[in-house]
């Protein structure tokens, strides 16, 4: 684990210039649900280490693809529902949804579809929620709570760490940072930009310390997604091409390894969860996320070559999926 803020700040630049699992535990409500906080008010929290001295960071970073289907099989009023699944990068392996998907961006008629497909990243962290914006949060006999950090609020609290004017290690216990988390809108939309570090250090209170005493601190990888087996990567590869092709989801086929949250699986023990995100997030159709910038595609393909021109968004998805599968063969 880095100790001090210049181990952080090379790690982070490290990874700046390198760019290119285990079983979750849910159903605690230890995570805090920032993103159900009034327009215009603030949560204050102070982040924790992560209980794994082996990570650098206080975070631990999760990239997951969306696979939106038109409806479930079977169920005649269905609505649209997002089954998430695992990208393997994020276990230092190929992604075999990323292989496929990377080379729609040189297309323009294609890169639409590509954003749909590409992992989107999102952070867990941990740490007391000291001024608490939630009237009706149910707050668990842990007072350390997990947070699910989107891309915009991480990009926030990155940035401060490297700015050379922060001297100390926002988590250090006694001389460490609040970070307040902001909600405004902008275009009709949840926004979280002028969300900030306080500037004051403080040390933690006597009842934070002793709660870190009683509990302990969480391992943040606990709660990635298990890695896909073998088996596994070959029905999210059927339930990618399913998806691009328009098909509905197929609980028979599917359902014991990754499904939409509140769709039952058959009766048969599952072979995996589909997301430790916010429930919300499943069920809604794909175009909704708790939040903004979620649905912005992490660090997409830049094309590089001249293309054909592109061709109407109304193309059917299944004529779509079959330009790309000949461009493969060719």
């Amino acid at each position: 684990m880095a100790t001090t803020l210049a181990e952080i700040r090379a790690k982070l630049q490290a990874s700046e210039g390198n760019k290119g699992g285990k079983s979750q535990q849910g159903g605690d409500n230890a995570i805090y649900p920032h993103w159900n906080i009034a327009e215009g008010s603030t949560a204050r929290v102070r982040f924790l280490p992560d209980g794994n001295t082996k990570n650098s960071f206080f975070w631990a970073e999760r990239a997951m693809i969306r696979l939106p289907f038109a409806g479930v099989k079977g169920q005649a009023d269905s609505k649209p529902v997002v089954v998430q699944v695992p990208c393997m990068e994020m276990y230092g392996a190929a992604c075999p949804i990323l292989a496929e998907v990377r080379p729609w961006f040189k297309d323009p008629s294609l890169e639409e579809m590509g954003r749909k497909y590409w992992k989107k990243k999102s952070y867990i962290f941990q740490g007391f929620v000291r001024e608490n914006a939630l009237s009706d949060d149910k707050a668990p006999a842990n007072p350390i709570r997990r947070f699910t950090i989107s891309p915009q609020i991480f990009n926030i609290i990155k940035a401060a760490l490297m700015d050379p004017e922060m001297e100390e290690l926002p988590t250090d216990l006694q001389r460490g940072l609040d970070f307040q988390i902001v909600k405004t809108s902008k275009g009709g939309y949840a926004d979280y930009s002028t969300s900030k570090w306080s500037r004051k250090e403080s040390a933690l209170t006597a009842e934070e310390q002793a709660a870190i005493d009683e509990h302990g601190l969480f391992n943040l990888s606990d709660f990635l997604p298990k890695q896909p087996t073998e088996a596994d990567l070959k029905v999210i590869k059927e339930m990618f091409e399913a998806s691009v092709d328009g098909q509905p989801y197929d609980v028979e086929r599917w359902g014991a390894y990754y499904k939409p949250y509140g769709v039952d699986a058959p009766n048969a023990a599952p072979k995996a969860e589909s997301t430790d995100a916010p429930a919300p997030v499943a069920t809604a159709p794909a175009t909704a996320s708790p939040f903004v910038g979620d649905d912005e595609p992490d660090e997409v393909p830049t094309p590089t070559a001249p293309v054909e021109a592109a061709k109407p968004s109304s193309q059917k998805a299944e004529d779509i999926l079959a330009m790309i599968r000949n461009r493969q063969k060719q």
